[in-house]
């Protein structure tokens, strides 16, 4: 009695284990989708409002937002990591199911041919396998599981953050692009005012041919500049239909560029950031669940070496034609693993060494962490000093040229100055493109390595916050 006690208390204990607080479906039994993270999506990355995903493009220019809402729906490396996170739930259900008995049925017939008597043996049986002790192999199975499934859902928090970053990253690169085409015509229309210049000075007879020539040779300079910004323009806007999911040739209308943001300064404690990435970097999240499941893998590798008490029980039915016989089975059968050939011994050898493994990849991620904020930080503060810097370079420029153009008009400068001062104005004008393309780009950037990127960063830049 003691024995059919402890049996049911076990079997009872077992399925507790197995079966979550709230049980699922007949295809879920264990509840595991609710474990499963979401289809990445605008929503969980603080999008109000956001609509759900669908295969139709916005009706409107893209801006930043809509272009990460396209990255979010459409890039298939989004439905990539949620099928993986899916695929290790169910390997959680695999592991719970070990908790929960077995049954088999088995029918057979056999056709003995004797020339006297011939007959035919039919039989059948269930039989139901439970294994109630295992040393906790199967604890440390589901635990396991848990971690990875836990890494698995930070793997995909990771992702969606580089999709985000890669999105936004593509469209600022391709809105500088377009300005560097519109900077390109600017530097060409001021090539030809002063090649118009040099013409009339040469018409009048106070010109020379060779300042003639310059100024041809300068506008044919910046005509090739405007044509291949033009291409770099077009190249731009391929990137950014792969980074959202499109093909490559996709046409795609971009917002009005916004206002350059205002100069300021940048002032924040890299050292508490990168104590926040720390603790929120989903890939250091990862890491860490890699390494408490490689621990778990021990305890498993361990418990496989030692004895398993198991239950086996069931009805059997043989008719063998004349006579016919009903009986049962219910026994307990204790597995003493006495000898392996060290195959335990070297499988813990082999789990233990995996947590040294996993081990060092957490700390190696950790490190990674600081200096992915470190250098963030760095280049941000650099970028916001450059706004200023650049604005004062364009504002300076444009007054020279204005300047050089007047004074050669008037006979008082050389076409030679008149050309140093427009080149001059042209790489200020790309200096400032590329500022603003730092500033934008290397926000998002200290944003996603603290692991904070979202669309609160495109709803304004917060002073003194990325």
């Amino acid at each position: 009695m003691r024995i059919l006690t402890r049996i049911l208390t076990l079997a009872l204990t077992s399925t507790a284990i197995a079966l979550p607080a709230a049980a699922g479906s007949l295809d879920d039994p264990f509840a595991t989708a609710a474990r499963t993270p979401a289809l990445p999506s605008p929503q969980p990355f603080g999008r109000t409002g956001a609509a759900p995903c669908t295969d139709r493009l916005p009706d409107v220019p893209l801006g930043p937002v809509e272009s990460v809402d396209l990255a979010l729906c459409r890039h298939p490396q989004t439905r990539e990591v949620w099928a993986a996170a899916r695929a290790q739930a169910a390997q959680l259900g695999i592991a719970r199911a070990a908790w929960l008995p077995t049954v088999d049925a088995s029918l057979a017939a056999t056709r003995y041919q004797y020339a006297e008597d011939p007959y035919t043996r039919r039989s059948a049986s269930l039989t139901l396998s439970w294994l109630l002790y295992d040393f906790g192999q199967r604890a440390a199975g589901v635990e396991a599981a848990e971690q990875l499934l836990a890494a698995a859902s930070a793997t995909q928090d990771a992702t969606v953050q580089s999709l985000f970053l890669a999105a936004l990253q593509a469209y600022y690169n391709a809105q500088a692009t377009r300005a560097a085409v519109g900077a390109a015509g600017l530097a060409e229309r001021s090539a030809e005012a002063a090649l118009a210049a040099a013409e009339l000075r040469y018409q009048v007879g106070v010109g020379t041919p060779a300042d003639r020539l310059q100024a041809q040779t300068a506008r044919s300079q910046a005509t090739l500049n405007r044509i291949r910004a033009d291409g770099e323009a077009q190249k731009a806007l391929g990137v950014l239909a792969n980074a959202i999911g499109l093909p490559a040739g996709r046409p795609l209308a971009l917002q009005d560029a916004p206002p350059p943001p205002a100069p300021g300064t940048f002032a924040q404690d890299v050292a508490a950031l990168i104590a926040e990435a720390q603790a929120r970097r989903p890939d250091l999240k990862a890491a860490e669940a890699q390494l408490r499941a490689a621990e778990a893998a021990v305890d498993a590798a361990r418990a496989a070496g030692l004895p398993r008490l198991s239950l086996a029980a069931g009805p059997s039915w043989v008719d063998t034609g004349p006579a016919t016989t009903q009986g049962g089975q219910f026994g307990l059968t204790l597995s003493v693993p006495l000898f392996s050939g060290f195959d335990t011994t070297y499988r813990v050898r082999s789990a233990a060494a995996q947590v040294d493994v996993r081990a060092a990849q957490r700390d190696r991620v950790q490190n990674q962490v600081a200096l992915d904020v470190w250098q963030a930080w760095q280049n941000l503060n650099t970028a916001t000093q450059s706004l200023q810097t650049t604005a004062d370079l364009v504002a300076s420029a444009e007054q020279s040229e204005r300047v050089a153009l007047g004074r050669y008009k008037a006979g008082v400068g050389s076409v030679l100055d008149l050309l140093s001062a427009q080149s001059a104005l042209a790489a200020a004008r790309v200096q400032r493109i590329q500022a603003e393309l730092d500033w934008n780009v290397n926000r998002a950037a200290l944003a996603q390595s603290v692991g904070a990127l979202d669309y609160s960063l495109l709803q304004g830049a917060a002073e003194g916050r990325p």
